[in-house]
């Protein structure tokens, strides 16, 4: 079992707020994560058993008489009309004049993002705090898998596989049940063969801004349908839109965003790319190297901090834009290369946003400084900046 980053965080949530929402994929490692936090006296109920459902036949009743310890609410999608009573819970567990536990009431898991946060965040506005965990990045793993990291991506499962072969089936094996299975209960009505040709053809276009009319045309359908097919893994929290910069500088810039397959692993995948020597060879190794390092720098950032990226009419780009609560700004390049060099969109984009750190993420060891300001950063090292700045 690996150590999570995000443990200490929850448990300064679960200190200080009646209930926690734990967002992420399937299969991401919620369950056991919420597991470790309830010991030793939690209780969890797996909202997608039906003997588990049945207890909760009367919410309150059940759930009052578990006020004095940690509830684990996995899967509270497939309940949604459980969110009024809870807020009724938490109300009545505040008011107690006999004292009693008032936070870590509830630990809620989830699945997919835009609809259970809108309707939970409406009911218990003020009562919960919501959180995501991403697969596993390098500050959780030894260095001698951050290369499977990469290849075989951050879901457990996958990256601990005995062998390449059986990685590759589980991932292969978890595209699709998903399809077929689990897009079902969100969104009934898709084919999973038609969102399949879809989710593959995001992948081709990792790291690219989107086109959804032209995604659209060659799917065959037309752009409502396609914009609806992005919103849905997105929610799902398997693909990223990364927005643009604007600014009123009265700059030219790109208003569509960056498309990226969260996970490396199922990005592979879905372009059939099956071991390194064939990632390395294939086109879109800087893609899938840039994807890596987007999700792992976000993974450790603060919540607070706004990712986007910057790319000018006139050819100023920055690959990854993090600005802070007080408006500075982190300006960040990716290569793929070990000897990287910055290209001159860089340093205009710099010039244009004025940052106050300037990295080059590339794939070595160690971190030296290139020009004008700008630092080449191996990716660890950067995340680890990240989150003691997190931390502080």
């Amino acid at each position: 079992m690996f150590d999570r980053f995000i443990t200490q965080k929850m448990q300064q949530a679960l200190r200080s707020t009646p209930a926690v929402v734990l967002l992420g994929p399937r299969q991401i490692g919620k369950t056991t994560l919420a597991l470790s936090l309830a010991r030793p006296d939690g209780m969890y109920l797996d909202l997608a058993s039906p003997e588990d459902r049945s207890k909760l036949s009367n919410v309150e009743q059940y759930l009052r008489a578990q006020q004095d310890r940690l509830v684990v609410l996995d899967e509270v999608q497939r309940l949604p009309t459980l969110f009024e009573p809870l807020r009724g819970l938490i109300d009545h567990a505040r008011r107690n004049p006999h004292g009693g536990r008032k936070t870590g009431l509830y630990l809620l898991l989830g699945s997919a993002s835009l609809d259970l946060i809108q309707h939970s965040s409406e009911t218990l506005a003020g009562r919960v705090a919501f959180m995501e965990l991403s697969g596993l990045h390098r500050l959780e793993v030894p260095p001698s898998l951050w290369d499977d990291l990469w290849l075989r991506g951050g879901f457990p499962e996958s990256l601990t596989a005995d062998t390449l072969a059986d990685s590759v089936r589980w991932r292969r094996d978890f595209t699709r049940t998903y399809l077929e299975r689990d897009v079902a209960q969100f969104a009934p009505r898709i084919a999973a063969e038609m969102l399949r040709r879809f989710w593959t053809m995001l992948a081709h276009l990792q790291a690219s801004t989107v086109n959804v009319a032209q995604l659209a045309r060659n799917l065959g359908v037309d752009t409502r349908t396609a914009g609806g097919y992005l919103d849905l893994l997105t929610d799902l929290l398997l693909v990223r839109r990364l927005g643009p910069w604007h600014s009123d500088q009265g700059k030219r810039l790109v208003k569509s965003p960056k498309i990226y397959i969260r996970d490396s692993g199922l990005l592979h995948s879905l372009l059939g790319i099956t071991d390194m020597d064939s990632l390395l060879s294939h086109p879109v190794v800087g893609a899938s190297w840039e994807g890596h390092v987007v999700e792992s720098l976000l993974a450790v950032a603060p919540s607070d901090v706004t990712p986007s990226f910057y790319r000018s009419s006139a050819g100023a780009e920055i690959d990854l834009l993090l600005t802070w609560p007080n408006g500075e700004h982190w300006a960040i390049e990716v290569k793929r290369s070990t000897t990287p060099k910055v290209e001159r969109g860089f340093y205009s984009a710099c010039d244009d946003i004025q940052p106050v750190k300037k990295w080059v993420i590339y794939p070595g060891a160690e971190a030296y400084p290139l020009h004008d300001g700008v630092e080449a950063m191996p990716l660890h090292i950067a995340m680890k900046e990240l989150a003691d700045r997190r931390g502080s």
